[in-house]
């Protein structure tokens, strides 16, 4: 058995870093997709790739960001919400929109292929953070909204499993809370 206590390190200490504390620089092209690549080795079965990549670089943040404000007026939604997914895009220099594309198939049931897209915002955040970047899946509102989802250019079968916000860590949040391992675990002999 392979053991590296490093890789098991970073998996115990890993610590997602908020999207209001990401700055510029971010990574490259190259570098971002060598983090895709990494993010896409996740469990397929079927080998559907029932996920793809949208990468919004800096103007494409500022350009969504208004489409944003747009939608969020149109839908009538409360200033503080608007402005809080609004900001989100605007203080990030570079998001991974995660977009969920299942694929019709016989064998492999939609869940597992949510799952999957679910599994390749994980990844692309633990790729990231791994990298040295700071970097976190986000949702909300406007990953929901179908208004928003078209003016990134999804299909109607499409929809946004998570955006990953990368970029330079400002500071270090403060540690949270985390779950009591042995409350959720039931042994079975």
């Amino acid at each position: 058995m392979t053991h590296d206590p490093a890789v098991m390190q970073f998996f115990l200490t890993r610590r997602s870093r908020p999207a209001k504390m990401l700055r510029a620089p971010a990574p490259g092209q190259d570098e971002i997709t060598t983090l895709l690549t990494a993010a896409a080795r996740v469990p397929d079965h079927g080998k559907l790739e029932p996920w793809r990549f949208i990468v919004l670089q800096p103007g494409a943040t500022t350009r969504f960001a208004e489409a944003i404000a747009a939608r969020a007026d149109a839908l009538g939604l409360p200033p503080e919400v608007r402005e809080k997914a609004v900001s989100a895009f605007v203080d990030t220099p570079l998001v991974v929109a995660v977009i969920a594309s299942p694929k019709s198939s016989e064998k492999i049931p939609m869940i597992e292929q949510t799952l999957s897209a679910g599994a390749v915002c994980v990844s692309l955040v633990n790729a990231a953070l791994a990298s040295g970047w700071g970097a976190c899946w986000l949702t909300g509102w406007p990953a929901m909204d179908k208004g928003t989802q078209h003016a990134l250019g999804l299909a109607d079968h499409e929809w946004i499993a998570g955006f990953v916000h990368i970029g330079t860590v400002e500071s270090i949040p403060p540690e949270r809370p985390r779950p009591d391992i042995a409350s959720l675990i039931t042994w079975q002999a």
